[in-house]
């Protein structure tokens, strides 16, 4: 199988190859080893090699799933995988080897996948660009000279580049969709626990992040979210069952839909002229398919949104350093955590309890306005950035000064985490460019538990202005 060849296939397009017995499990594993090596360097996507141990899966008895044979990565944060370390992209956090998999990750093993690797993540998935002392700068392949996005970058620039048709990712205030934006391609934030989680897990900020994948095509999307998207039988959390397969919503016209499209940020920043022109032309796209759309904005106050999330997140983030602490067994030395991570620690260390469950309570509040919103609207529209995908020397988080790098990310990243807060649906696809080729990616969020209808939607607008053919600089 040539490079070429390899790259052309979504993942369930190479599953279907080896279940027709065209190609092998470990035809594939060695096809994706070799894309990693020839861009791994010019893209730091990939940190952790595991070669050895996907050829010894990919010639053994695989599952019988949706992806048996399919080469995949797993983000370097947050899940286990038996065997591996985790570096969470921290000098200090970073831990051995573990003894068990995470439910996620059994769940891909069910699903036929063959692991090859670790992808790039910041320090703890702090920031939207993906750059630490630990794991080093990981670039675009779209253009070298700006970021994949992040925390998920890695995974995005993987995908993007052909390495993997589809790599795990996860989502606390848009870590999914950012780097799918950033790097042209599908990125889902599912519900609120669609996709299982660990009771021992720390950084899962009070609900707020969850698990799914960045990918090229809508159907692995779907198909993905079939196989890893049902409640477990001890969560206290399940989300609201869906009415059948997502692979089969894709099937289905959306019918008539009732949208409100947004160009308005928290701080009232206007958006980049490219990024509001492929709005407008998204918004018109969405009028000739039939549906009723008008411009409108999020019915809340979102500064007062964010203001309370950030001392509830700065108490969640000491929460979380105490309990890497007592695993570490003592505090971190001087440089062990990059400015971001220091900053956040030392600020959560002065929020009291009051302080963090009224921030908290402030938040679940101000999110029943949004929710309120979606009895009348069907899907909110808005971009997934406010600008194209930064320069990586213009939002450095271990150079820039912190003051600004907070400015410039919410010039940059407005937008994704209301949708993380309510616990809401919201996918990200790649239906735009930019006059000097930076993808540009749309956003698009449902009812809560209603990623049948995006699902709908999405379809319609793959067929309408399809994105299978775009590639970037850096391809397979």
């Amino acid at each position: 199988m040539t490079p070429s060849e390899y790259a052309s296939h979504d993942a369930l397009g190479l599953a279907a190859l080896v279940a027709r017995r065209e190609v092998s499990p470990a035809e594939l594993v060695d096809a994706a080893i070799a894309g990693i090596e020839r861009h791994n360097g010019a893209l730091n996507a990939v940190v952790y090699k595991a070669y050895d141990e996907a050829r010894r899966t990919a010639a053994g008895a695989l599952p019988d799933g949706p992806f048996r044979g399919v080469p995949f990565l797993i983000k370097d944060l947050g899940r286990r995988v038996a065997g591996w370390p985790c570096s969470s992209g921290s000098l200090f956090a970073q831990a051995g080897p573990a003894d068990h998999d995470s439910v996620l990750v059994e769940r891909y093993r069910k699903a036929g996948l063959v692991f090859l690797g670790a992808t790039n993540t910041p320090e703890l998935g702090i920031p939207g660009v993906t750059h630490s002392q630990r794991l080093g700068l990981c670039k675009n392949p779209w253009n070298l000279a700006h970021t994949p996005g992040g925390s998920s970058g890695g995974s995005a620039a993987a995908v993007a580049s052909g390495m993997v048709p589809m790599a795990h990712a996860s989502d606390g205030l848009g870590s999914i969709r950012i780097p799918a934006a950033c790097c042209g391609l599908v990125g889902m934030k599912p519900t609120r626990d669609r996709n299982p989680w660990d009771p021992d897990e720390l950084g899962r900020v009070c609900g707020l992040v969850v698990d799914h994948i960045v990918c090229r095509s809508l159907r692995d999307c779907a198909a993905m979210l079939d196989a890893t998207g049902t409640p477990q039988a001890t969560s206290p959390y399940a989300p609201p069952p869906k009415a059948g397969p997502y692979l089969d919503e894709l099937r289905r016209a959306p019918g008539k839909l009732r949208i409100t499209w947004s160009r308005q940020t928290p701080t009232g920043r206007p958006i980049a002229a490219e990024v509001e022109q492929a709005l407008l032309d998204t918004a018109e796209l969405l009028r000739s398919l039939g549906h009723d759309v008008e411009e409108g904005k999020l019915e809340v106050d979102q500064i007062a949104l964010y203001l309370a999330a950030r001392v509830m997140l700065a108490a969640n983030f000491a929460a979380e350093m105490n309990g890497l602490i007592a695993r570490v067994g003592r505090p971190p030395h001087d440089g062990e955590l990059d400015p971001l991570a220091r900053r956040n620690y030392e600020a959560g260390k002065l929020v009291s309890g009051a302080d963090a469950f009224a921030a908290a309570q402030r938040v679940r509040a101000l999110c029943w306005q949004i929710l309120e919103q979606f009895q009348r609207v069907d899907v909110f529209l808005t971009p997934v950035l406010g600008t194209l995908p930064p320069r990586t020397d213009d939002l450095d988080p271990l150079a820039t000064d912190l003051k600004t790098f907070d400015s410039r990310t919410a010039s940059s990243f407005p937008f994704t985490a209301p949708f993380n807060m309510t616990g809401q649906p919201a996918i990200s696809l790649p239906l735009a460019q930019s006059p000097t080729g930076l993808p540009i990616g749309m956003m698009f969020a449902a009812r809560y538990g209603d990623e049948a209808t995006l699902f709908r939607l999405a379809a319609q607008l793959e067929a309408a202005r399809p994105w299978a053919d775009r590639h970037p600089a850096i391809w397979a």
